[in-house]
């Protein structure tokens, strides 16, 4: 399954929308406004909340967590590199490995040894488009969640 991630450019904080192959929309992204620290909630197209994403606070380096109905599911932190990013997820559902290059955002994650899918980086549009292979449909809401949660961790470190 191929799922499409695009940020709307124009709006009020970050927005998201997922696309299947035939641009129909699969999910939806949208951050709270007024918050202390950053908080996206994924919904299906219904409207009803997958995941939400909510940025840490720390002082150096971004945290961000995933939930599922108050649930923990993952934990994605930055950690000290010299000349490239370096991400530990921490994960209930999983141990998770991210292999590939953060610069340009084109990296594999598997999931306890297994194959859990592929982000590629689009670069010629408008704001962050990211093309995911996704073997299991089953975890498309997650795997969105995570590559939200992933762009945020090395692209909005800097903004609460």
């Amino acid at each position: 399954m191929k799922l499409y991630i695009k940020q709307r450019i124009f709006s009020f904080g970050d927005k998201y929308d997922v696309y299947d192959a035939d641009e129909n929309v699969v999910f939806d992204v949208e951050s709270e406004l007024f918050t202390i620290g950053a908080k996206l909630h994924l919904y299906d197209t219904q409207g009803q909340e997958l995941y939400y994403i909510k940025r840490k606070l720390t002082f150096f380096l971004a945290e961000y967590e995933i939930y599922n109905n108050n649930d923990l599911c993952a934990t994605i932190s930055q950690e000290f590199a010299l000349f490239h990013a370096k991400l530990n997820v921490d994960s209930v559902l999983g141990n998770f490995s991210i292999d590939g290059d953060f610069m340009t955002m084109n990296y594999q994650i598997t999931k306890d040894g297994q194959y859990f899918g592929s982000i590629f980086k689009k670069w010629l549009s408008w704001g962050d488009s990211y093309e995911l292979d996704i073997p299991d449909e089953e975890n498309a809401g997650l795997l969105c969640a995570l590559v939200i949660a992933i762009d945020n961790c090395l692209h909005n470190e800097n903004k609460s």
